[in-house]
């Protein structure tokens, strides 16, 4: 797939906006679970998210979608939590993408939340493309919720976008202005390589598998690959891309999201709430020289001692 054809986006929005229930109306439209596979909350895989109906942490997935001038898009997105106390999952998201849906609710208007992780994804100069959701409902406020998106960001009142994703209205218009509003990530694939880590998880089998976005150059099953955080090296002996379960894959080149299992028990550099969440992940152009993306810190300074 070409870098030309990809689009990398996040969902941020207010808590309870909407923005789980809208990423699943977008999965159902482009086809990427069959109707076996679907269900509510399909990206919410802990127990707790889908016991008290939040989002805790970023989830990851990539879409295929034929959108109306006849190409073939590949849709990375990533889902985001919209409670103030998980915004450190929100921050990392944001720094892999390129462009932000600003999810709204319109029965309830702008929150706090709403504008603090647009302040975020401003910041990393992202594309926002505003969306009204919930306009299915009685208690919509659709004009008077406009109004308050125009203050906010300065947008003309025909960028924002009216959507339900409980009914799916809107849907189709969401994607084509993903593809259309969104730009393609850039990036040199002959480069040395360059990613970043946004998200991990532990896996009691096969220890931390990481989630990261590739900014430079080709990841090839087998490289091996540095940490900058730790100045741990490993063998990068499984990746893929990010469907709803990992798809294996030979080859990553720049402007990808991906996954690599990368067979650690304790990796204290992607630890979800640690003070540096992000690490760069480098091949040697050399015997011994190495291109530094982000400083290396040490063990003290990470700890903040």
């Amino acid at each position: 797939m070409s870098i030309e054809l990809t689009r990398n986006f996040s969902i941020i929005a207010h808590i309870d906006h909407g923005k789980t229930t809208l990423s699943d109306r977008l999965l159902e439209k482009t086809n990427t679970l069959n109707q076996r596979e679907m269900q509510s909350q399909v990206l919410d895989d802990m127990d707790l998210e889908r016991e008290k109906g939040i989002t805790i942490k970023s989830h990851a997935i990539q879409m295929e979608y034929t959108a109306r001038d006849g190409q073939t898009y590949t849709l990375n997105l990533i889902d985001t939590p919209g409670h103030v106390d998980f915004s450190y999952e929100v921050s990392r998201a944001i720094a892999s993408c390129e462009g932000a849906l600003l999810v709204v609710d319109a029965t309830q208007g702008i929150q706090a939340q709403t504008i603090s992780n647009l302040y975020l994804a401003v910041g990393h100069d992202l594309e926002i493309v505003p969306v009204l959701n919930k306009i299915d409902m009685d208690s919509a406020m659709i004009d008077e919720v406009k109004d308050q998106v125009i203050d906010l960001i300065g947008c003309r009142e025909e960028d924002i976008l009216l959507a339900s994703g409980k009914t799916g209205l809107g849907v189709e218009e969401v994607l084509e202005a993903i593809v259309n509003r969104i730009p393609a990530p850039t990036g040199d694939e002959s480069a040395p390589l360059q990613a970043l880590i946004f998200d991990s998880v532990f896996n009691p089998f096969r220890g931390i598998i990481a989630y990261f976005r590739v900014f430079n150059g080709t990841l090839r099953k087998g490289d091996h690959v540095k940490f900058f955080n730790t100045g741990s090296e490993y063998d990068a002996d499984e990746i893929g891309v990010l469907k709803l379960k990992m798809q294996p894959r030979q080859e990553i080149r720049a402007g990808d999201v991906v996954i690599c299992p990368a067979k650690v028990k304790h990796w204290h550099g992607a630890a979800p709430g640690s003070a540096m969440t992000h690490i760069s992940i480098c091949e040697e152009t050399e015997p011994g020289k190495v291109v530094e993306w982000l400083e290396p810190v040490t063990d003290s300074q990470y700890a903040g001692r």
